[in-house]
């Protein structure tokens, strides 16, 4: 194992976690399929519709018969039946005739088009006025015009939204091979720490709040997560608690054991583990710099600083795409991110040399989406509280100004 690695950058490290593949499919029933993540791409097996159907209530008809229709010089048919919904259309249509059609009914054969029942007029109880033209197809959903056949329906690595779902349920298919949900181990370290539970707090000491603050984001986004508790700075507690966390879960996450001293022990663990390897044990950026990714076999370890600022940031940044990589996600465009556009309402003022991960508060005003930066230290709880999420200031920029337009990173949806 290579025991130090020097700092690297949050593009490095996004690089990094794109070596990682995704965990092994499964098939699941299509009622549990929402938020899932296809293994492999859907084909549809057949003509979505399979019948011409109508998409407008009204009457169906030979376009030809309605060529030249107008208010002043409509054209009059004559209602020889209706079609009724669920049920096949047999009655044929012959020139100067109309049959009634309710949306999604099937087009009787003889017809090409649908006229809305808004531009026609009773005579009597068999004859229509029609007072508009219809060209052929108009209103109307061809064979195969909405699936057809032999075409990819959804690609590999979807992540199926309700829609989606109902997509497949259109097709008749009952079970998806989707990815499996990563299994996450969340263990707080540190003497500090106590329960978020302890009802009088010691001097010295502190609740602990990434426990739940990242289980909270692991369950947003749907990962199988199991609160380990809090481990003492002890090396062979430590190492016995992540032991046992990697034999049962897919990504260990351990907050509080990458500052300078507790690195020690993290590093000391890693070393102990077969098959452990430091992939970085640093990043350029603020909050969060002290962070250590480790592959270990198939498995996942992940440092997380002890600030609760810095790891909610870093796991937004870094853990959460990793994770979404393991449920098979494919690359998300701008438009899926959880980003939001805004404009700075303070100047930004950054280092040189390092990107700074500002956290933020938005406001709608006059219209506008507004950013206004929380400035504090990364130890400060209410920061979490306050912020809807982060700006990245560009580690060879030494600040943004007031007014400028910045991407928003959100920590939740």
């Amino acid at each position: 194992m290579t025991k130090f690695l020097k700092v690297i950058s949050p593009s490095a490290v996004l690089k990094i976690l794109e070596g990682f593949p995704p965990l092994e499919a499964e098939t699941i029933g299509l009622e549990a399929a929402t938020g899932r993540v296809l293994a492999a791409s859907t084909v549809s097996g057949e003509d979505i519709p399979a019948f011409p159907r109508a998409t407008m209530d009204g009457f169906a008809v030979r376009a030809r018969d309605v060529y030249g229709a107008s208010e002043t010089i409509p054209a009059l048919l004559e209602v020889v039946g209706k079609v009724e919904m669920g049920e096949a259309a047999r009655q044929p249509l012959t020139p100067g005739q109309a049959i009634v059609i309710p949306t999604g009914g099937m087009l009787p054969p003889g017809a090409d088009a649908v006229v809305m029942v808004e531009h026609t007029q009773p005579l009597d109880d068999r004859t229509i006025e029609v007072t508009r033209p219809a060209a052929p197809g108009d209103n109307v959903l061809q064979v195969g015009e909405d699936l057809r056949s032999g075409a990819e329906v959804l690609p590999a690595g979807q992540r199926l939204r309700p829609q989606d779902v109902g997509l497949l349920a259109a097709l008749g298919i009952m079970s998806v091979a989707v990815h499996r949900r990563p299994r996450v181990a969340v263990i707080s370290t540190g003497d500090e720490v106590v329960s978020a539970g302890t009802a009088q707090l010691p001097l010295g000491k502190t609740r602990d709040i990434n426990s739940y603050s990242i289980a909270g984001q692991l369950r947003q986004i749907g990962a199988i997560t199991t609160l380990c508790g809090i481990v003492e700075d002890s090396l062979p507690q430590l190492t016995a608690a992540c032991r046992q966390a990697l034999a049962d879960h897919d990504v260990v996450l351990l907050s509080g054991g990458s500052s300078v001293g507790a690195r020690d022990y993290t590093i000391q663990v890693l070393e102990s583990l077969p098959g452990a390897e430091i992939l970085f044990h640093g990043i350029a950026v603020r909050p969060g710099k002290p962070t250590i990714l480790a592959r270990v076999g198939q498995k996942v370890f992940w440092g997380l600083p002890g600030q609760p600022v810095s790891a909610l940031t870093i796991f937004t940044a870094f853990v959460k795409p990793l994770l979404e990589r393991l449920e098979g996600e494919r690359q998300k465009s701008v438009l899926q991110e959880a980003t939001r556009i805004a404009t700075l309402s303070a100047s930004l003022p950054s280092v040189h040399g390092r990107s700074d991960y500002a956290s933020v508060v938005l406001e709608e005003r006059d219209g506008r989406l507004w950013a206004t930066p929380l400035f504090g230290k990364s130890a400060m709880i209410s920061l979490l509280s306050r912020a809807d999420g982060y700006v990245i200031v560009p580690e060879h920029s030494e600040g943004l100004d007031q007014g400028t337009e910045v991407r928003i990173h959100l920590f939740s949806r």
